[in-house]
């Protein structure tokens, strides 16, 4: 790769950074109606951002929600194509008493861009237009060919996108599709995710008498929804922390031996881990470490319960109504909608006397892994390396980005995940932030990726 290109970087460093506050700027919160306008001005902004790196038939896709922007470069004839996904919209900013500087006004202290989007994932989306037109503007030219696919929805859960893709399979076909919405695992730790944990989610609502009991007069002659559904919650684990709910295990895959000496190298401490939780002591599946349990073993949480008098003081009553949220997280092999099927049978078989049962669902994504040898991958690992000058961390993720999976489900392509962000930015928190050191090393490594991956595929 040409000095230019980083020298280009350095150069307009300042007037890049001018461009991407006023990308911040924007309050593009795809959550809140009010903000719809908003929404559309970001997706109006991230079109005329790539027309102006040279990409060619930039469109604004409307959707039955918030647009999709797309725009294409296919002048590399014979060389591999590039799929680029990322979001232009961003989370709610509530609480906004905690933000020290207004959430829109993007503020540069300590070497860090404060603003809802400079991490997730307006930053990491702005990273790879800057990159793309620092090898533009300095060689005239482009070493792969490259497709955009920038959306408005990936914070309520992308929910019109995978029908966009479906529709739209010849206009995004490509080698591999590269997202920057990830992270590394510490300052100065570049790290790839090569997999992601899937998500299926239900809500229980148990129902008892018509309406709330007093407690005096009718407690201990009837069931109480409240100690039913602890119960039932409770039958989803042993005292050991293993999902009791039959066949939920099944089809989980194994770890290799090869990811389970890439994950021991890591030396990630229990220690500072719990320090980062803020918790005394680890629970979880026995038998398995604390990356095995975060990132390649199924998960079964309680995120709310509910019922029952909340004031202050005390109210004397037998609440009529109950509830509890629940959400899986899935490993490989793992299917959303068979792991649902398998938790309505449990509470049915587990439901306790005396109340009804209602279950409804929320959002699933599948799960998603690419082996870390593959060449698209380990190019990224060797850009990384070349300018942060340490070994690429291979890792991942306990989280999930269900359109991930859509992509890898649709369109059969390998996902390359190069994130530049750190554990402490705040995404989704007041106070969100992105580190100056990886916007600048950032640009540096997606520049060499695409040379790496010129000679890859």
């Amino acid at each position: 790769m040409k000095k230019e290109i980083l020298d280009y970087l350095q150069t307009n460093r300042e007037k890049h950074l001018k461009e991407l506050f006023e990308f911040l700027t924007i309050p593009s919160i795809s959550a809140l109606p009010d903000h719809k306008d908003d929404v559309q001005n970001a997706a109006k902004w991230t079109a005329d951002a790539l027309s102006n790196i040279g990409m060619e038939n930039v469109k604004i896709y409307e959707t039955k929600g918030h647009p999709v922007v797309y725009g294409e470069w296919l002048k590399a004839e014979g060389k591999p194509t590039v799929l680029i996904y990322g979001h232009y919209d961003v989370q709610p900013v509530d609480p906004l008493h905690l933000w020290e500087t207004a959430p829109f006004q993007p503020d540069i202290r300590d070497e860090k861009i404060y603003a809802r989007g400079a991490s997730d994932d307006k930053g990491q989306v702005f990273m790879h237009l800057k990159a793309i037109q620092a090898i533009m503007e300095t060689t005239g030219t482009l070493p792969v060919n490259f497709k955009f696919c920038i959306e408005g929805e990936e914070e309520i859960g992308s929910p019109h996108l995978p029908l966009f893709v479906e529709e739209n399979k010849e206009l995004l076909a490509s080698d591999v599709i590269v997202i920057s919405d990830t992270g590394m695992i510490d300052k100065g730790k570049p790290t790839i995710c090569y997999g992601l944990r899937g998500l299926c989610g239900l809500q229980i609502d148990i129902k008892g008498a018509k309406g709330d009991l007093h407690s005096g007069l009718y407690g201990g002659a009837v069931q109480n929804p409240i100690h039913a559904l602890v119960q039932l919650v409770n039958s989803f684990h042993d005292i050991d922390g293993k999902i009791t709910v039959e066949g939920f295990y099944d089809k989980v895959q194994l770890l290799t031996d090869e990811e389970k000496q890439a994950y021991d190298a890591l030396e990630m401490s229990d220690e500072s881990f719990m320090q980062q939780a803020g918790v005394t002591e680890l629970f979880g599946e026995k038998g398995y470490s604390t990356l095995e349990r975060l990132w390649v073993r199924p998960t079964l949480e309680v995120n709310g319960i509910y019922g029952g008098f909340q004031g202050e003081g005390i109210k004397t009553v037998i609440p009529s109504e109950a509830t509890a949220k629940i959400t899986c997280r899935l490993v490989p092999n793992q299917d959303p909608d068979e792991i649902v099927s398998l938790l309505k049978l449990h509470i049915e078989k587990n439901k306790p006397a005396g109340v009804e049962v209602n279950i409804s669902l929320f959002d699933k994504g599948a799960p998603y892994v690419t082996p870390f040898d593959h060449p698209a991958i380990q190019a990224a690992g060797r850009s990384y390396e070349k300018v942060y000058g340490v070994p690429t961390s291979y890792t991942r993720s306990g989280g999930s980005i269900p359109i991930v999976a859509a992509f890898d489900q649709i369109l059969k392509l390998p996902v390359v995940l190069m994130g530049f962000g750190l554990p402490d930015e705040n995404f989704h928190a007041p106070n969100e932030h992105f580190h100056l050191e990886n916007f600048d090393k950032g640009l540096d490594t997606l520049c060499y990726y695409w040379f790496e991956l010129e000679k890859s595929l």
